[in-house]
């Protein structure tokens, strides 16, 4: 899981700048829609929605933005019909892309996607061309202040950990299976440890490792993709080399 961390503190940088831009709760709404359609409007017996909704709350939507998402979702109220399509290519330096996206209108979608990735030195994959190299799993950021290495080892073992990243400077990040990861959580919650940016994340398998100025083009081009409307998520291979991570921080 080497890099992930690296990365994930360029995200974490990114996500206020989503929040600032209003973007994100336009991808949040859209999310718990979805999430109620499929799964029915009630999180306890829905886990993506109870997820989409902790992360709503955890960013600060109103409940009534997120009660009337969920009611469009189930058919109480009227709404758009969303689809959900991914798309798969490739970035700067070979990095490898999945672009999740939730549209009401496909031909719009492909069109804006396929632009932004020839303006930024991207291209577009065929279907499984590069979904073979991730994995979906559960990710939760732990504050370096709010538990020790031994600790989640100990607690978090039984309850589904398989990997435990402490690259990063401030926080480690905890890795589980999909099924696994509201038990995790649940630990968590009972020992009050802090955490933050639980989600369900696609994680390769191996990263490349960039220096600045390929790094730059990458996220300029992430960049590009997540400032559409219909982008939910971007998910890369990307690894940033130390020098490249102080060069960028600069």
């Amino acid at each position: 899981m080497s890099g992930h961390s690296k990365w994930a503190t360029i995200k974490r940088k990114k996500a206020v700048t989503d929040q600032k831009r209003g973007s994100l709760f336009t991808k949040l709404v859209k999310e718990i829609t979805i999430a109620a359609k499929m799964g029915g409007g009630d999180p306890s017996g829905n886990p993506r929605l109870r997820l989409a909704i902790d992360t709503a709350r955890d960013n600060s939507m109103p409940l009534d933005n997120i009660q009337r998402a969920v009611k469009k979702g189930t058919g109480e109220l009227e709404g758009v019909t969303w689809d959900e399509i991914t798309y798969e290519g490739y970035g700067p330096a070979g990095i490898a892309l999945i672009i999740e996206t939730a549209t009401d209108n496909r031909n719009r979608t492909v069109a804006d996607i396929r632009h932004i990735m020839s303006r930024n030195n991207g291209s577009l994959g065929e279907s499984g061309s590069v979904a073979w190299m991730f994995h979906r799993k559960g990710c939760i950021d732990v504050p370096k202040s709010a538990a020790d290495e031994e600790l989640l080892m100990e607690l978090l073992l039984d309850a589904g950990l398989e990997d435990l990243n402490g690259d990063d400077e401030n926080y480690f990040t905890v890795i589980t299976d999909v099924k696994d990861f509201e038990g995790v959580k649940k630990v968590l919650d009972e020992r009050a440890i802090a955490y933050e940016n639980a989600k369900i994340d696609l994680v390769p398998e191996n990263y490349i490792e960039l220096e600045a100025d390929d790094a730059r083009k990458v996220i300029k081009l992430i960049d590009g993709l997540e400032n559409s409307d219909d982008v939910q998520a971007v998910y890369s291979n990307m690894e940033i080399s130390e020098g490249a991570m102080n060069s960028l921080n600069e």
